[in-house]
């Protein structure tokens, strides 16, 4: 049957409806979509730490060893773009179930391989699905969850990016302690991330396809009874039968954009905001040796017990910034946390001119607390304003910004840190939170509770 005039209407209206709906179901689905950052965090963060013992045990070009370290930011790139168009095209369900399975593979082979060259290609890999689940998590999050709650848990990525730092320095320094050998600290270490990813496939077995994107596919019939377990709603506007809807098209993402203003100001702040955030956290990485130096750390455990001191003051920013959303909403949070960077790296590069090291860890975590505030909704706006039909691409688009700059600066920063030094790139750095403090004041609308779906 094909799409008439009041169907469409009815499909707007259902689609309206089921922004104001609350069920604990829907708070569930909302954590457990968040929980894929623990995934990703454990991979970033435990690469960083263990590649010295692969650069120990294969000694590879430093080209080479880099690739290892970015091939899953390189991958998630891909991911991103494709896992968020296939999303709207097939649905929430099939890919973020295929997504975790991939992972779960690819990261038990980073456990085996036999050379460098081999875990490049493996972890390139597993960056496809790293990418892909992500932006379907951020879809199904702002389908399964009324508009003001699905911010808020939108909101919480970095605070779910910290724990997931947190464990994976904790795990890291227990076998330190232990004595383990260096290979097996790698090996185990990188597989291990197939542990959470398998808890989380197994976990979202039950959860079904979210109703707003079977009402737009025109799959009432389905709709109906999702919504009804959900929600205990029938979805009386819609008729008993599914009708024939068009599948969105690529190319009518952007032009369906310029069409809103409101949805064409946040979205552009959100690709910013990604790209500014992700790019003063990338080069953060070259500020931990200065400090470590002015406390006098050393050995590889030091370095992970300071790194891990860090990572919870700023998970407690996490928690704390979506909670002040609903209060400040999104454009103070991106404004205050912007301005907290911003001023943070400007005293950082005054006291490495003036050469006062010493509160360079007062300053590192300052910035991270705003960082934790700036980087928590730039997924969050894109997705949330975007048209359901378009709502995948949308996060995908936008999360493609925040690996870009983190695939990038792996290979152009040390260079530009070694040319103009540690104060001089401090000041460089900071011209992204300016950036991004800009954007937030004369760009971004305030869409805190958006339902214009």
């Amino acid at each position: 049957m094909a799409l008439t005039e009041s169907q469409q209407t009815a499909m707007d209206a259902a689609t309206r409806h089921l922004v104001g709906k609350y069920s604990p179901k829907g708070n569930r689905t909302g954590w457990l979509m968040m929980s894929s950052i623990l995934v990703e965090a454990w991979d970033l963060y435990s690469i960083a730490f263990v590649l010295v013992f692969v650069r120990e045990q294969f000694s590879p070009d430093p080209l080479l060893l880099g690739l290892a370290a970015a091939g899953t930011q390189g991958g998630a790139l891909i991911g991103a773009l494709i896992g968020g168009w296939l999303s709207d095209k097939i649905g929430r369900r099939i890919m973020f179930l295929s997504t975790m399975f991939m992972f779960i593979v690819f990261a038990l082979l980073q456990g085996i391989v036999p050379n460098v060259g081999w875990l490049v290609v493996v972890r390139f890999i597993l960056g496809v699905p790293l990418g892909s689940d992500i932006s379907n998590s951020y879809t199904y999050i702002m389908e399964a969850m009324p508009k003001g709650k699905r911010e808020i848990m939108g909101n919480r990525w970095q605070f779910m990016f910290a724990v997931g730092e947190v464990l994976t320095l904790a795990v890291i320094a227990v076998f330190i302690v232990s004595n383990m050998q260096h290979e097996w600290i790698w090996r185990i270490t990188l597989a291990l991330g197939a542990v959470p990813a398998a808890i989380i496939l197994f976990l979202r077995l039950d959860l079904p396809e979210t109703a707003v994107w079977l009402v737009r596919r025109g799959r009432f019939v389905e709709a109906k009874k999702v919504t009804m377990q959900m929600y205990g709603d029938r979805l009386d506007m819609l008729p008993d039968h599914d009708v024939t809807v068009p599948k969105p098209r690529l190319t009518g993402f952007l032009s369906d954009l310029r069409k809103d203003p409101i949805r064409w100001r946040a979205t552009l702040y959100g690709y910013i905001a990604c790209f500014c955030q992700s790019s003063e956290f990338s080069t953060f990485a070259f500020y931990i040796p200065v400090l470590f130096v002015s406390l006098g750390v050393s050995s590889i455990l030091g370095t992970d017990l300071v790194t891990m001191a860090l990572f919870t003051i700023a998970g407690i920013s996490g928690l704390v910034g979506p909670m002040l959303t609903p209060k400040i909403g999104h454009r103070g949070i991106s404004i205050w946390g912007f301005g907290i960077v911003l001023v943070s790296l400007l005293v950082a590069a005054a006291a490495i001119y003036t050469d006062h090291p010493g509160v360079l860890p007062f300053i590192c975590a300052t910035m991270l607390w705003g960082h934790y505030w700036d980087a928590s909704n730039c997924m969050t706006i894109p997705t949330v304003v975007a048209r359901p039909e378009y709502r995948g691409t949308a996060s995908g688009f936008a999360y493609m910004f925040v690996k870009l700059p983190s695939f990038l600066a792996i290979f152009l920063f040390p260079t530009l840190f070694t040319a103009i030094g540690q104060a001089g790139a401090t000041l460089f750095v900071a011209i992204f939170p300016l950036i991004g403090l800009l954007t937030a004041i004369f760009v971004l609308p305030e869409v805190y509770g958006f339902d214009q779906d």
